[in-house]
């Protein structure tokens, strides 16, 4: 069972001298905890758990966060260059305007996250997830999201520049006025999502997707056509 500690503010040695007093113990869970631009860099905290606690403008370059848990907490402009964050759980996070560039992050999941402007810049990424998030002006370049099932992500205006959409499922979000360049869109699903902002010059690369009647006739009506 994990050691709970709530409501106190966490500088570099405080938190480096509680580490070294549990070395072996059980992971540390925090509650209401402010580490607002503390530096927590190439600390390890696999396995910790964070919940409604404060981090802005905080430093996780190369912290070890495998397997940790956040819930409920306020991240913006925190960097986590270079962390291993393999198996992470974000949930009801503000993570906008974060930057997560190289982070190993195969396995990491996101539900109900503002990541609104977050740079994903050459991460490890195998299996991330995303699942009711704002991706808002996101960078995402590169990234697969293959066979996944998108469930109401916001990418509006995000780049997503490379990334590969082979066969998957979009279940709501948008994709409008998205940077698409060389992403793959083969065998998708894109009946639901928004496709505001698509123009004809750009619909090769969704050759072999599904849309819907009403997204092929915005699409038509472009040209000055009429569809009845």
């Amino acid at each position: 069972m994990s050691h709970v500690i709530s409501d106190q503010t966490w500088s570099r040695p405080d938190l480096l001298a509680c580490l070294q007093d549990r070395k072996g113990a059980e992971p540390l869970h925090f509650e209401r905890c402010d580490f607002n631009e503390a530096d927590l860099s190439r600390l390890d905290l696999r396995g910790a758990q964070f919940t409604l606690c404060n981090f802005a403008e905080t430093s996780f370059d190369r912290t070890l966060l495998s397997d940790t848990r956040w819930a409920g907490c306020r991240a913006r402009q925190a960097d986590f260059g270079l962390a291993d964050l393999t198996n992470a759980r974000f949930q009801d996070c503000d993570l906008n305007n974060t930057q997560w560039s190289r982070a190993k992050m195969a396995s990491a999941f996101f539900s109900g996250v503002k990541l609104t402007g977050a740079h994903f810049g050459e991460v490890s990424a195998l299996g991330i997830g995303f699942k009711d998030s704002l991706l808002v002006d996101a960078h995402l370049r590169g990234m697969s999201f293959r066979k996944q099932t998108l469930e109401q992500l916001d990418f509006s205006e995000a780049d997503l520049s490379g990334c590969d959409f082979r066969e998957a499922v979009f279940e709501g979000g948008s994709l409008r006025n998205a940077h698409l360049k060389l992403a793959r869109f083969e065998g998708a699903d894109l009946r639901e999502v928004d496709l505001g902002g698509l123009r004809l010059a750009n619909a090769a690369q969704f050759k072999g997707a599904t849309i819907s009647h009403r997204q092929a006739a915005s699409l038509v009506e472009e040209l000055g056509l009429r569809v009845v």
